[in-house]
Formats: structure tokens, sequence, C-alpha cells
């Protein structure tokens, strides 16, 4: 079966995993203390809405080069929340249970960027690619 062209950012499966990520991001910190609104609550939230938002500008960018790099910056604040993740772990605010799942689910975000850079590079190789 062919998959649907990617015309926008938003048809891109490695985007609607990070969207997914951000929204329980979102809710879990909702429970938190107030102490922690501006601490562990908006550094989390900054990480995880930064992965969705490199790779809406990273497709809207001309070169392949530049789209990569918002690519890798994505993967990179993935890997942030993953960090943040094992605070709220270590902190009490996340059972076992609750930090495997969301770890989980930031894997396979950092998975399919990778699989997206992947294919970004390869589509760069191909004549009239641009």
């Amino acid at each position: 079966m062919k998959k649907p062209p990617i015309k926008d950012f938003t048809d891109l499966v490695a985007w609607q995993v990070a969207r997914e990520l951000r929204k329980a991001i979102y809710e879990i910190t909702r429970k938190m203390p107030p102490e922690e609104k501006y601490v562990l609550v908006a550094q989390i939230r900054r990480a995880a809405i930064s992965i969705t938002a490199n790779l809406a500008e990273g497709f809207g960018r001309f070169s392949y080069q530049e789209h990569v790099q918002f690519c890798r910056n994505a993967r990179g604040s993935a890997f942030e929340v993953r960090d943040h993740l094992i605070a709220l772990l270590d902190e009490g605010f996340l059972s076992q249970t609750e930090w495997r799942n969301f770890d989980k689910h930031a894997q396979r975000a950092i998975q399919l960027v990778n699989g997206y850079i992947r294919a970004t590079k390869a589509r760069q190789q191909l004549p009239n690619a641009e």
C-alpha cells in the first residue's frame, strides 16, 4: 500500500508522535506541585514544544542541510525530554510505570526523527532533488 504524499509538516509521522508526546507531557505536568512551575515543568514543556517546532521549521527550510539541522535539533530536544523525565522520576513525580511509558514514547519519537533524517538525506542524493 502506497503512503500518502507528505505535503505539510503535520503529515510527518515523527511530528505526529512528538505532538502526542507533547500533549502527554502537558497533561502530566498540570498535576505537578506549584513550586515546580518555573523549574521542571517549564523545562520539560519547552523541550517537548521544541521537538515539534523544530520539525515544522525544518520542513519549511529550502536547503536539505538546514532541514536536517532542524531535525537534529528536534532529536536533541527529545533527548532533553528524556532527561527531564528521569528528573521527574527521581523526584517522585512519576511512577516507574509512567516514566517507562513516557520514555518509550520519547524513544519512538527519536527513532522516527532519525528515520526522517535518513530519508531527507537520501532525497538530497536524487537528481533534481531541489
